[in-house]
């Protein structure tokens, strides 16, 4: 099996990873950041966002594993203190894996006509924050709505427990092959007029926004952000790529919910 370990660049992130290292090395396997198997990432959900980007373009060849120096997180099933338990999860491995959704996004640029094409783990925005953002919506090649406010953001089912539960957005489970929009902040008065709720698309249908033409925009895609270009159209549907876990014991999505917004139950 070829492993990389992936790590932020926090001291106990790097003590951890480097432990673990040796230790799969000291174990017979092959350390391989180039074409990896199985890449473990040690840090927090933002470092295995940032490992799942790095290998975008190789997901059917590769199985991701979280490990947590803090918190358990939504895409971290161990512990800092549980190498050892990993390593023989590891030589036990039989190629089990759990798979969650991906959203895919187009940007068509209104200045040159350059089309990019990106994958998301978590989530999209688009705003302006100098002033109103304005953008059509459609759903398919239907106009749903004339959207007036901060931004929007468009969401996976994983990345539904991320930014896009803070600004209102439901949370999914990401058995659903589904994105959500959340509106951030949208104007809503006798002139302008949204749904003003979230809304959920199955993976039969996409969803497309013009924005009015200017270039001050703000776009993130995961934790990347990207400035300053006319935008003519993004277009968002559920991609084909699914990301990969090695997932060697299980943790029901709902009790991942729990423990990270509400809590033990024997606190309350």
């Amino acid at each position: 099996m070829r492993i990389t370990v992936y790590s932020n660049d926090g001291s106990s992130s790097r003590q951890v990873a480097d432990k673990l290292t040796n230790k799969l090395i000291n174990n017979g396997f092959t350390m391989d950041a180039q074409t990896p198997e199985v890449v473990i990432s040690v840090g927090g959900d933002g470092t295995l966002l940032s490992a799942f980007h790095r290998y975008a373009d190789a997901l059917d060849q590769i199985r991701f594993i979280g490990v947590h120096t803090g918190h358990l997180g939504f895409y971290t099933d161990w512990r800092d203190f549980e190498v050892d338990d990993l390593v023989v999860a590891l030589q036990e491995d039989l190629g089990q894996s759990i798979s969650y959704p991906l959203l895919e996004v187009k940007i068509t640029y209104a200045d040159t006509n350059e089309v990019q094409h990106f994958l998301a783990l978590n989530e999209v925005t688009l705003r302006r924050y100098a002033a109103t953002l304005r953008t059509d919506v459609y759903i398919k090649e239907n106009f749903f709505e004339s959207f007036r406010g901060d931004g929007l953001c468009v969401s996976t089912p994983t990345g539904s427990t991320a930014y896009g539960k803070s600004i209102g957005g439901a949370v999914l489970h990401p058995r659903l092959e589904a994105m959500q929009l959340t509106e951030i902040a949208s104007i809503n008065n006798r002139v302008y007029r949204t749904l003003a709720a979230p809304i959920v698309l199955p993976s039969d249908e996409w969803l497309l926004l013009r924005p009015s033409r200017t270039s001050d925009y703000v776009v993130t895609i995961d934790q990347f952000t990207f400035k300053d270009r006319p935008i003519e159209s993004m277009q968002f549907k559920i991609a084909k790529e699914r990301i990969q876990f090695a997932r060697y014991r299980h943790t029901h999505f709902w009790d991942r919910v729990e423990d990270a917004f509400i809590g033990s139950k024997h606190e309350i």
